[in-house]
């Protein structure tokens, strides 16, 4: 008898089509009858898409953050990231950046010169971590990593598993979190299986990249955020078509949750701070 217990689908978010400009985008979280999967905010999956050459490329200019993380993951493409702590960077296909807005930050997230020139295939993610009280006002940090800083783990079942936070058998991701994030991106060949650790009590993030797979038996499509029980220690996941997948997991914070636009906090009171200070010039401001 198995030692292990399947956590059982609660449903499926389908990503919702809400384009930027000429950016292709679309959303499972929030979504229609699913806020938040505590501590997990927001994912943006831009992309699969090919810009021409002499492009516009990327609308995300200077803009605030405070009380939480974002983790963007570069599929295709390219993404040059600056912000007014004095962290530049530019991330490749299969690279990922972690940052911290804590206590607030400006960053701006484009695409470098030879993209705009060039052209060529673009697919990001970017999720959205929630922050406890106690850590909201951390001090903001930065990490990017290229595709060759990242483990690639081989599954048992078939497939591979890139390991960016956390513990996977004997390896370890590169990302050291302040709340002990497990997060990792899976690739399946058609009819790789494989069974995920998730300690029981944590949050799963499980988002259908591309692909269809079938989890705990139930068939799940292509863009699909799945939502589990926290009951079981495993999500058993076969892939049906070749498929790609994000996989986390966390402890939920179970606090209140206050959000406007590029903040999220526990009050109102604390979100008209955070307006009042970023206005007021305290989060800095990118080097021209």
């Amino acid at each position: 008898m198995s030692a292990f217990t399947p956590r059982r689908i609660i449903a499926q978010h389908p990503a919702i089509r809400d384009d930027i400009g000429d950016l292709t985008t679309r959303r499972p979280l929030p979504g229609p009858g699913l806020d938040q999967l505590d501590p997990f905010l927001f994912l943006n999956h831009h992309g699969p898409q090919v810009y021409p050459a002499n492009n516009g490329g990327l609308p995300f200019g200077p803009h605030p953050h405070r009380g939480f993380e974002t983790v963007t993951f570069i599929l295709e493409g390219s993404l040059a990231h600056a912000d007014s702590a004095d962290h530049q960077s530019v991330i490749r296909a299969g690279g990922v950046q972690w940052m911290t807005a804590g206590s607030g930050i400006v960053h701006a997230e484009i695409s470098p010169p030879e993209f705009l020139r060039d052209g060529g295939p673009l697919e990001i993610l970017q999720l959205w971590i929630n922050l406890p009280a106690s850590l909201k006002m951390t001090e903001p940090r930065y990490v990017g990593l290229q595709r060759d800083s990242i483990p690639a783990i081989a599954l048992d079942g078939g497939g591979e598993l890139c390991l960016i936070a956390g513990e996977h058998g004997a390896s370890t991701g590169p990302i050291e979190t302040l709340t002990d994030v497990f997060m990792s991106t899976l690739s399946l060949p058609a009819g790789a299986s494989h069974r995920l650790t998730a300690p029981s009590g944590r949050q799963v993030f499980l988002y259908v990249v591309d692909g269809e797979v079938t989890v705990g038996g139930e068939p799940v499509k292509s863009r699909h955020l799945v939502e589990l029980d926290r009951g079981g220690d495993s999500v058993e996941i076969e892939a049906t078509t070749d498929a790609r997948l994000l996989f986390g997991h966390a402890d939920a914070i179970e606090e209140a949750v206050v959000s406007h636009g590029p903040f999220v906090m526990n009050t109102r009171d604390e979100i008209a701070t955070a307006i009042d200070d970023y206005q007021a010039g305290r989060f800095g401001g990118l080097a021209q």
